[in-house]
């Protein structure tokens, strides 16, 4: 088994990037939901 070193590995930035926004973005959204209830709860 050869190690080719001109052969650089694939790039995963783009799907690394897809899967932050695939969790991230539901997370914004429901500490948004939070803070606005949280507000109305403590100010009545």
């Amino acid at each position: 088994m050869s190690n080719d070193s001109s052969q650089s590995p694939p790039d995963r930035r783009p799907l690394i990037a897809f899967a932050w926004l695939w969790v991230g973005a539901p997370l914004v959204y429901g500490l948004y939901e939070l803070v606005q209830k949280a507000t109305q709860l403590f100010t009545g």
